[in-house]
């Protein structure tokens, strides 16, 4: 049964992740692969302020203006992790677990303590939001890893949205503004490309119920070119049928999220809809950052 309100247009979803000066060529690429599918300036892009200790955004400053005019664009800018590195010794065997299945050592919010995660997350928006000259609304963890500690963190700050492979919520009251399986994709193996490949395929029927649907794209996606491929039809098949939308749109929005609940003002004191979301004429003006 379909979670969307009488009247609603579902929604897609694509976000761009481990934005990096390391990938900065991949990421040109998905640019303009997103840009040839009518997404200019309508997806989110999660930036890694530091990259395994040896990618500052603050040594690369072509990188910077590349980042500060997509979004000027409109792209969306989030915080994802810090240093995108799992540097913590996990006790617990479902922590090992989940960091040794889920990714490749890149799960950076698992074991964080949460002063440390604290500290990160302000680090991190704060780098950005001098970067792009914008708000920096949510934070989304390195592989959908967040441990307890740094989501008590994490519900203490200002962000107003995060995700895991299965919903998107608000940290600081738990409401949960989307709820469906994100599509992504997977290059370590054969094993998982050929896995990754299947979902995609599926993923347009079986999410065909969700009200907003989300697809997770990766640099490494970009060195397939099966996975390019899967990428496109299943974008195709998304368009086809939904709007595109960004992740502040399900905050800005009441109507969008079919439910009052959901709606409220983002940090930059804005409630209008982005113009990825078609239903205001045009950005509300911002508050300038401190």
């Amino acid at each position: 049964m379909s979670d969307a309100a009488p009247g609603i247009a579902k929604r897609i979803l694509v976000s761009v992740h481990d934005v990096t000066p390391k990938h900065f060529v991949q990421l040109g690429r998905i640019d303009d692969f997103l840009r040839d599918l009518g997404l200019a300036g309508c997806y989110s892009m999660l930036v890694v302020p530091d990259y395994w200790h040896r990618w500052p955004l603050h040594d690369h400053p072509e990188f910077q203006r590349w980042l500060r005019s997509r979004a000027d664009e409109g792209v969306e800018m989030i915080l994802h992790g810090y240093h995108h590195l799992d540097e913590s010794s996990h006790t617990r065997a479902i922590t090992r677990w989940k960091a040794g299945h889920f990714t490749a050592g890149e799960g950076e919010f698992l074991g964080l303590g949460q002063a440390e995660a604290a500290e990160r997350l302000l680090l991190g928006r704060n780098e950005i939001e001098r970067i792009v000259g914008k708000p920096v609304e949510g934070f989304i963890a390195p592989a959908w890893l967040c441990g307890d500690a740094a989501g008590r963190a994490l519900g203490e700050t200002e962000f107003l949205y995060t995700e895991d492979h299965w919903r998107v919520w608000c940290p600081r009251t738990g409401e949960t503004l989307a709820r469906s399986p994100v599509v992504s994709y997977a290059s370590r193996s054969r094993a998982r490309i050929a896995s990754s490949l299947l979902w995609s395929a599926i993923a347009p029927v079986a999410l065909a119920p969700a009200r907003v649907v989300r697809l997770a794209i990766h640099p490494n996606d970009f060195a397939e070119e099966r996975l390019i491929r899967s990428i496109q039809r299943a974008l195709h098949g998304f368009l086809g049928v939904r709007r595109p939308c960004l992740y502040r749109d399900l905050i800005a929005a009441p109507r969008f999220a079919g439910n009052s609940a959901f709606g409220g003002q983002t940090r930059a004191g804005s409630t209008a809809l982005t113009r990825c979301a078609e239903v205001a004429t045009s950005q509300a003006q911002r508050q300038p950052l401190n």
